[in-house]
């Protein structure tokens, strides 16, 4: 990757164009000559950065995930002391958030890009997910901990996914959030 100015400015016109024309065109329309055209640079430029269609697409959703797991991590970070029930809530607010970034733009990288090459963002919202029960385990229902990371992940991956993608209009009262950190406090938490 770049290091000097003018060539982060480069690379950040060809991914914000690659965004655009996924976006537009979807992934089997999207081609290095319309990306370095809207981006305004030339396509030995882009090639200078990107050696392929894949490289390119590859890096754009690697910059989209690290930016939704930034938004989860920097909510979730000080909270390994809260209470299950704050910290579920938490996940569920910071997921709807991350999936609100750019939603158009997640639902092509979800749907019509070919697994290039996977990001770790699953590993690092297994591990939060993962030391915190860990540290909780007494006030948990379910024993097996890589089962229970499993279905939290994707139970609020698969919600909050369908949600701002497909409902949108169901996240503007906050219900939903709490629907599903209920949803989730009912499968975790141990009954009194």
């Amino acid at each position: 990757m770049p290091q000097q100015d003018r060539s982060k400015v480069t690379v950040e016109a060809i991914l914000t164009a690659t965004a655009h024309i996924l976006t537009q065109f979807g992934y089997d329309r999207a081609t290095t000559n319309r990306i370095a055209e809207l981006a305004g640079v030339s396509i030995g430029s882009l090639y200078q950065y990107f050696p392929s269609k894949e490289a390119l697409v590859t890096s754009l959703a690697e910059h989209h995930v690290n930016t939704m797991m930034e938004i989860i991590e920097s909510n979730l970070k000080d909270q390994f002391n809260a209470p299950i029930e704050v910290v579920l809530h938490k996940l569920v607010k910071a997921c709807i958030a991350a999936h609100a970034l750019d939603p158009m733009l997640h639902k092509v990288l979800n749907e019509q890009v070919p697994r290039i090459n996977n990001t770790n963002a699953e590993e690092r919202v297994t591990a939060l997910l993962r030391a915190y029960l860990e540290l909780h385990r007494d006030q948990i229902q379910p024993q097996n901990l890589d089962l229970t990371v499993l279905i939290l992940g994707r139970t609020v991956e698969a919600l909050t996914h369908t949600a701002v993608i497909e409902r949108p209009e169901l996240l503007s009262d906050g219900q939903l959030e709490q629907e599903i950190t209920n949803l989730l406090l009912s499968y975790l938490v141990k009954k009194t």
